[in-house]
């Protein structure tokens, strides 16, 4: 169908989604020849502003490669946008996480906290550890004040999935803590999930720096496709050791396959 009505772009739209993993819907402005795409808007309703509008022209399957191309491009500038806001921003971290998008909320505020648990280490030892953990209870105590002020539905979306990660890593950073954990090198730290942006290029032509997705020894581009406000599944000690087990295993060029009865997330761990 989509192949069949190559004259009217707009019919695309029922169809984004078997495309692509979380574009509902595009935003078009002009007509005829002159029609172009400016956003990309997912089934929760988030928008999401091109980098530059993307011209509708030629054959269908041209222009939503272009598409493709720009959620990647948009996906990045955002990221980077948001990576530098929130250290700026003068409503801190409690009024950042209001003002971006749900994805890059949470892949930003892993990337901080990969960088200011390694400060931590590296400024305090273990005593810096504890400092930044009471850090973490007072950050997860603002999303709480967020959540009680009863926000608009993105927001709530947003914060759902944030907590689960903030939790997650205030279980982790609590057991560091216990267990005297005072250098980034110590296996319990290295073996976490950790972002950063490095001066390295990610996608080939993203450009630099890149942000990397680092565990143990692997090392992987943030893949750059958009995935709307979607919630995350609880991490426990067995996701944990799934991650490990799958980043490991394709660090060697291997693959690996879940096992386990249905409906306790396997495909949705993976995607995680």
């Amino acid at each position: 169908e989509i192949l069949s009505q190559t004259r009217d772009p707009l019919a695309v739209q029922a169809h984004l989604r078997k495309c692509f993993e979380a574009i509902d819907k595009l935003d078009f402005q002009g007509e005829g020849a002159g029609m172009t795409m400016v956003a990309m808007n997912s089934a929760e309703k988030e928008k999401a502003t091109f980098e530059s509008p993307v011209p509708v022209k030629g054959n269908v399957e041209n222009w939503l490669s272009a598409v493709e191309a720009m959620m990647k491009r948009s996906v990045k500038m955002i990221a980077k946008q948001a990576a530098e806001d929130y250290t700026k921003n003068p409503g801190g971290r409690k009024q950042w996480v209001q003002e971006w998008q749900g994805q890059l909320v949470l892949a930003g505020s892993q990337h901080y906290w990969s960088i200011e648990m390694e400060e931590a280490m590296n400024t305090g030892g273990n005593d810096g550890l504890k400092v930044y953990y009471q850090k973490m209870l007072a950050q997860l105590q603002e999303l709480v004040e967020i959540v009680r002020s009863n926000p608009p539905f993105l927001i709530s979306m947003t914060l759902g999935a944030l907590m689960v990660i903030d939790v997650h890593a205030r279980d982790v950073t609590q057991k560091m803590c216990d267990d005297g954990v005072d250098n980034i090198n110590d296996f319990s730290w290295v073996s976490q999930l950790r972002y950063y942006w490095e001066d390295q290029e990610d996608l080939v032509g993203l450009g630099t720096p890149g942000f990397i997705v680092r565990q143990v020894q692997a090392f992987f581009p943030y893949g750059m496709e958009y995935l709307g406000n979607t919630p995350r599944l609880v991490i426990t000690p067995l996701t944990d050791r799934c991650y490990i087990t799958l980043t490991g295993a394709m660090n060697l060029l291997l693959g690996g396959a879940p096992q386990g009865p249905a409906g306790t997330g396997k495909t949705e761990t993976t995607k995680d």
